[in-house]
């Protein structure tokens, strides 16, 4: 009998799922304290679920395998999991969907001035010159080049060519075009036939000369943090807009200022920070080529259900002996 520990606060129904996968297991769910392991608690385990909190390889002795609730883990490397030899799979692919749709939110509310609607309407003003104003930027025609082809920016490159944008992106491993991790069901473009020109991640500041609208989906590694700094934006268009829906910390938020005020480049759309939550005497919160939200690319009513379905899927090739899916490359930190 595998047993399998759940920390998440799943309904009966989510956990009847798990439990579906074998006869062979038994599912045993734990409420957290605070969301943190008890220094005085061990598990027996073989198989974890883990929303954040993860015992100390001492406090789970037979555990093999951790499956997370997230798909950053970039909080887990000061952790001694890190340098064990259990396994660590993450949720990346779940997200998908509803991040693809929030970019493509982004970039319709700039390229409509959305943000001159709300102003005016605020006003109670029927703007005068309404054409200088208020003239969109077509999307059909237009480049996008995405930074991190993984499972959100495939879906964004499919939702953007619905548009009749031409995509770019970058790869860590750009003669690996095909994504063999997990895929929502007609999401993404998992053979990598929608981008135009896949670059190596060196070469990313050659792939945004070329773009109108830049968007981050890179996870946070020591490669990539601060890649997007004052070099970054000067090789940019001036008319560019970039939104950020990776990590904070990937975009140098001192020199995006600066690339903000001098024209560098025309805007951004900002989800995530280097701070979090982001300081109120921060320069972004008054700039009005900004659009900022607070941190909610990833929220989905749908994310428990997806997510379930990952580790399902994961536990039935545990059982099996198989790979896992959505495994951590420990030495790439995601």
């Amino acid at each position: 009998m595998t047993r399998v520990l759940v920390t998440a606060p799943f309904p009966e129904r989510l956990l009847d799922k798990i439990r579906s996968v074998s006869p062979d297991i038994q599912v045993e769910q734990r409420p957290l304290p605070e969301g943190k392991w008890p220094a005085e608690e061990s598990t027996m385990a073989e198989v974890y679920y883990a929303i954040s909190a993860i015992p100390r390889p001492e406090q789970a002795p037979n555990l093999h395998w951790v499956q997370t609730h997230w798909a950053g883990v970039n909080h887990l490397r000061d952790h001694p999991i890190w340098d064990s030899d259990i396994s660590l799979t993450n949720a990346s692919g779940i997200h998908a969907p509803n991040m693809a749709q929030y970019v493509m939110a982004q970039i319709l509310a700039w390229a409509h001035r959305t943000p001159r609607w709300f102003h005016y309407q605020q006003k109670r003003e029927w703007p005068g010159n309404r054409w200088q104003k208020f003239v969109p930027d077509e999307l059909q025609g237009k480049t996008l080049g995405i930074a991190g082809y993984g499972s959100v920016g495939r879906e964004v490159a499919r939702v953007a060519s619905c548009f009749g944008m031409r995509v770019l992106a970058t790869k860590r491993d750009a003669r690996q075009i095909a994504d063999e991790e997990y895929t929502l069901t007609s999401m993404g473009d998992p053979a990598g036939n929608l981008a135009t020109r896949i670059y190596p991640g060196e070469a990313t500041r050659s792939m945004v000369s070329e773009c109108d609208y830049v968007v981050i989906t890179l996870p946070l590694t020591e490669r990539t943090h601060h890649l997007f700094d004052a070099e970054m934006f000067r090789a940019m268009k001036a008319d560019a807009f970039l939104v950020n829906v990776g990590r904070g910390p990937i975009v140098n938020e001192t020199d995006l200022v600066k690339a903000l005020k001098k024209g560098w480049i025309a805007g951004a759309g900002l989800d995530v920070f280097e701070t979090e939550p982001l300081p109120g005497g921060s320069p972004l919160w008054n700039m009005d080529n900004v659009i900022i939200s607070p941190h909610v690319s990833g929220f989905t009513e749908a994310y428990d259900e997806r997510v379930t379905d990952l580790f399902a899927e994961n536990l039935r090739r545990f059982m099996a002996g198989q790979p896992l899916l959505n495994v951590v490359d420990r030495e790439e930190g995601y």
